[in-house]
């Protein structure tokens, strides 16, 4: 059961998350034990987060090695306000690139572009990541800073 602190309920990260067209920064371990950080497009849906990135991806690697995460997704301009929280990961194959389909369409807003052909070229391999949060915390410092 995912714990949920800070200044939004579950409800008010919900709407934000579903709204945010910001990628979801990713941590993990390398396999060295040092720390590994990158950025992927998401949807969150029931409680959860679905990313996809390319199969032969590094951090799928890791994240195969260990599924222990930590995640933010948060404005980049203020007011600042996001999340930010701790889970694990589950990896699986995307073969209809039916989640990158539909992620692509969120932030690039259809599948008309170069970048969008490219990523769903019929040779490139995609895979599923589903974050389940075991805790999840919110700021937003929107009166702080107006």
């Amino acid at each position: 059961m995912t714990e949920f602190r800070g200044a939004w309920d579950e409800a008010g990260v919900a709407d934000f998350l579903r709204d945010a067209t910001v990628p979801i920064r990713l941590t993990t371990h390398r396999p060295d034990g040092t720390m590994w950080t990158v950025t992927l497009w998401f949807a969150y849906e029931d409680g959860t987060f679905a990313c996809a990135t390319g199969a032969n991806a590094d951090v799928v690697r890791f994240l195969r090695a260990d599924d222990a995460v930590a995640f933010d997704v948060s404005v980049n301009d203020p007011p600042y306000y996001g999340v930010r929280g701790t889970g694990t990961v589950t990896v699986e194959p995307d073969e209809e690139k039916t989640l990158l389909r539909s992620l692509i369409t969120r932030y690039l807003g259809g599948t008309d572009s170069e970048l969008a052909r490219s990523l769903l070229d019929a040779d490139r391999e995609e895979v599923r990541v589903e974050i389940d949060p075991a805790e999840v915390y919110s700021w937003d410092y929107t009166e702080r800073m107006s």
